[in-house]
């Protein structure tokens, strides 16, 4: 059996599909392949993004926003956009979400905890309809 792979894309690569891809990874316990991108790639993780995921005992320190490639959507199962309109490519076949999610830019830490949280919530729906056994705690 294959791991399944997921895509998260938003337009900065810098907030929302980070948090996701995070979650995704600790959530799943590496049971899925994690992969984000954007159409229009920040130069870094958003530093409220950063302090509201190290609550969760999750470190984005180490990522990067990266562009958001065809291939990448090839290589996937299941593609989740977040705000990034057309920029995101359709192919056939494959699984294809919209999750319509507050923008942490230029936000507070105060401001992304109910986004993160919402984001956590989206997850474990996800990974759930993935068969995928989800992990307790996130850290």
């Amino acid at each position: 059996m294959t791991r399944p792979s997921v895509l998260y894309v938003c337009v900065h690569n810098a907030g929302r599909s980070q948090m996701a891809a995070a979650y995704t990874r600790a959530l799943s316990d590496g049971a899925v392949e994690v992969r984000s991108a954007g159409s229009a790639p920040a130069d870094s993780i958003n530093p409220a993004v950063h302090a509201a995921m190290l609550e969760e005992g999750i470190d984005l320190a180490a990522e990067r926003p990266k562009l958001l490639t065809t291939d990448a959507v090839q290589a996937s199962d299941v593609v989740i956009t977040m705000g990034c309109g057309d920029a995101c490519p359709i192919f056939p076949g494959k699984r294809y979400e919209d999750w319509q999610l507050d923008d942490p830019a230029g936000q507070g830490v105060e401001a992304v905890r109910p986004i993160r949280d919402e984001i956590k919530g989206r997850v474990t729906a996800l990974l759930a309809s993935l068969d995928v056994p989800v992990r307790e705690a996130a850290r």
